[in-house]
């Protein structure tokens, strides 16, 4: 039997958990069109990652795989934000490559707790353990059963005022990688809708960053645009997605249309 080149391969391999753990700062772009040729010329263009947003987003879990090849190509990592944060949504989205999750609508630490034991196998977890499958190149490479507890990035969603109030705690929970703002959702819920400039917003964001660097955590926002994206980042923010398929795709176009006809 000819030997498996297992250097040969899309899959990130906790190369982007490294980096953010590391401290680096890192940008990417949400996908909401469930179109993987959307993702390809993403990725192409040069971003970090590409996050496949099952929440909102057209795409459903057949398309992951096919995402995870595209973006993998250009050396663009796939994050998944699950549905909803059960173990079957987690479990089937990182046995198609997903290089971590973003765990939406959470509201306390006590919460993340309980769910994060589903991205990692046992003894640390309670994900299913299976091999024919892309994460373990339909099992033809079997250490990822080994290694992958430690390369999975698990992003948690701050966008309520519960989980804001314990943002603290969550940082604390040493599975946790990045605490994310959702700013619409925070907004409402914060009873400022899409009013980024008030107080309350702003000393949320600051909350937010305090305690990501209190714990050594990456704290990221969704940004609409690249210059707001650097003010972000200024602010403290590393974790930095711009728009989606759809808003950059509909921006440009907009712009060409009032270019040309104003």
């Amino acid at each position: 039997m000819a030997r498996v080149n297992t250097d040969l391969t899309p899959l990130d391999r906790g190369g982007l958990a490294e980096r953010i753990r590391a401290g680096e700062t890192t940008t990417g772009s949400f996908a909401g069109l469930g179109s993987t040729m959307a993702i390809e010329v993403l990725a192409a263009a040069g971003l970090d990652w590409i996050l496949v947003d099952l929440e909102h987003g057209g795409g459903d879990e057949a398309s992951i795989g096919d995402a995870v090849a595209a973006a993998g190509g250009y050396g663009a990592a796939t994050l998944v934000r699950v549905e909803t944060p059960d173990r079957i949504r987690i479990g089937r989205a990182l046995d198609a490559g997903a290089a971590g999750l973003m765990l939406p609508r959470v509201n306390s630490a006590a919460e993340v707790a309980r769910i994060v034991p589903h991205l990692h196998y046992p003894p640390l977890g309670d994900r299913g353990v299976a091999t024919y499958n892309r994460s373990l190149r339909w099992g033809m490479d079997k250490a990822g059963l080994t290694t992958s507890n430690d390369e999975v990035l698990t992003i948690v969603q701050i966008e309520t005022a519960d989980a804001l109030a314990e943002v603290d705690d969550i940082a604390a929970l040493d599975a946790v990688d990045v605490l994310f703002v959702g700013p619409l959702d925070l907004s409402y819920a914060l009873g400022v809708p899409l009013d980024f400039d008030a107080p309350v917003f702003r000393d949320a964001l600051e909350a937010v960053v305090t305690a990501a660097r209190k714990h050594g955590k990456s704290a990221g926002i969704l940004s609409a645009d690249a210059a707001t994206a650097k003010t972000r980042a200024a602010q403290g923010f590393t974790f930095l997605p711009v728009g989606s398929d759809s808003t950059l795709l509909a921006d440009t176009a907009a712009a060409v249309v009032s270019t040309l006809r104003g």
